[in-house]
């Protein structure tokens, strides 16, 4: 972390630094300009996205600027002396407005906007990307297993190992926002005050002559905080046995042994008998933790069998977000030189939004959530009568007379956060409270409704417009 902040001038695509000399040795550097962020497709086959890691990129934009190393390796690959003297004093002044974290949010909708100079808005786009899209992929699919597993089950993060590098350690925050209680990645811990969490690895167990040894050995080690893993060689016949015989060994002492962890096979047969042979035993009070290849549709199916686990470590699908890896974020030019500006394609859903956006959430007499507007940042709400597909001409929506609120909020002012790092744990009740309010039809996994997010006329008008005048170009 303390490696990025220093030189996060340099933690960036080649291009933003390319373009900034452009405008640079052009005279353009104070020149006004507007950038949005956006994603166009949904992840795991879902309706919606969390929003998650605006903190981070905030607190790394409060402090990015170029060391003098940095400014020599540029020299070193081209880049023209004027340009560098330039980037010696760089500072970030940009304003960044945002919807909140844990915000649930939708195809198309306009997320974050960043005002400020043509340089310091490019050189914006590579860090804001970087964070946010794994931010909210991760949130994504932790707050998809929370939906499931409901609110008195432990979700623990064990997927350090599996993560795609350093990326883990944004990503164990990510979990949190959506609804986790722990990670085992100790350096996220530390870093933003999470709860840490650790059982046994089947190389402890191998390492001792026998299983019960082992066993008896971790307790005597974390006599308050005991997990036993039961599968090193069978769960059944010495694992559950085995366990037992050290809880006793523990309750003896004044100790209770703390959980077991089921690693493999079958986990819902694996649950129920070892579940038996505790009760039967005097343990109820062991909790029960499964873990192997765990995601969304195996804790359904594991709640849906009556399986008895108190706790699932999520490893490789949360912290890599299976299957789809990767939030197809983008960030776009809306104005320029105080002209709006737009982008056109052959694809049609590439065509850009034009201007400085805000997005007005529209939500009916129970406060369910029913469509979101977005329209020009100056544009009175009250106003927007009609939202158009983005995408589509035929498609429209009238609003009927619903109560509505604006998402995005100043979170940055002339390069200085206007929050606080915030913890997870609020970002993630703030999200609760959000997904009490979306209707059901978008929380299921199979063919779930697709929310409404249109256009407002004014913004339409504007845009159609400018399609017609770069057309003619």
């Amino acid at each position: 972390m303390s490696i990025l902040a220093k030189h996060a001038g340099l933690y960036t695509d080649m291009y933003q630094l390319s373009m900034a000399q452009a405008y640079f040795l052009d005279g353009r550097q104070n020149d006004p300009a507007a950038f949005y962020y956006f994603y166009r497709k949904n992840p795991f086959k879902g309706a919606y996205v969390v929003f998650a890691g605006i903190y981070d990129l905030l607190e790394i934009l409060e402090g990015l600027h170029f060391e003098t190393d940095d400014l020599e390796y540029l020299r070193e690959n081209g880049f023209d002396a004027n340009f560098l003297h330039y980037l010696q004093d760089f500072r970030y002044h940009a304003d960044i407005f945002s919807v909140r974290e844990g915000e649930i949010v939708f195809p198309n909708m306009p997320l974050a906007g960043v005002r400020g100079n043509i340089i310091e808005t490019q050189l914006t786009e590579t860090l804001l990307l970087n964070l946010l899209n794994l931010s909210s992929l991760i949130a994504t699919k932790a707050a998809r297993m929370r939906l499931v597993a409901g609110d008195e089950i432990i979700l623990t993060d064990f997927g350090m190992r599996r993560a795609h590098g350093l990326g883990a350690i944004h990503a164990s925050r990510a979990t949190m926002v959506g609804g986790f209680n722990s990670t085992s990645n100790v350096f996220s811990a530390f870093t933003y005050g999470l709860h840490v969490s650790g059982t046994m690895a089947h190389s402890f167990i191998q390492s001792h002559d026998d299983e019960l040894t082992a066993f008896r050995r971790f307790a005597k080690a974390h006599p308050e905080n005991c997990t036993l893993l039961l599968d090193t060689y069978n769960t059944l016949d010495s694992g559950i046995p085995h366990a037992i015989q050290v809880a006793r060994e523990m309750a003896g002492r004044g100790q209770r042994l703390k959980a077991v962890r089921l690693d493999s096979g079958d986990l819902a047969y694996m649950a129920k008998k070892s579940r038996k042979l505790l009760d039967d035993a005097g343990f109820g009070y062991v909790k029960i933790i499964a873990s192997n290849q765990i995601d969304e549709h195996v804790i359904r199916s594991l709640r849906e069998q009556n399986a008895p686990i108190d706790a699932f470590g999520v490893g490789t699908a949360v912290l890599t977000g299976q299957p789809d890896a990767a939030l197809d974020g983008v960030y776009k030019l809306a104005m320029a030189s105080g002209k709006p500006r737009l982008k056109l394609s052959e694809s049609v859903h590439k065509v850009t939004f034009p201007t400085v956006t805000q997005v007005h959430r529209f939500s009916d007499a129970n406060g369910a959530f029913m469509a979101d507007a977005v329209s020009s940042w100056e544009e009175d709400p009250r106003e927007i009568k009609e939202i158009h597909h983005p995408f589509n001409k035929d498609k429209a929506f009238k609003i009927p007379p619903w109560s509505c609120q604006p998402l995005q909020e100043k979170v940055m002012e002339k390069g200085q956060a206007l929050q606080k790092m915030q913890h997870p744990d609020e970002s993630y009740a703030y999200l609760k409270t959000r997904l009490e309010k979306l209707p059901d039809e978008y929380k299921r996994f199979e063919n779930p409704h697709i929310y409404k997010v249109g256009l407002s006329t004014r913004l339409n008008d504007l845009r159609d417009d400018l399609i017609q005048k770069y057309k003619q170009k």
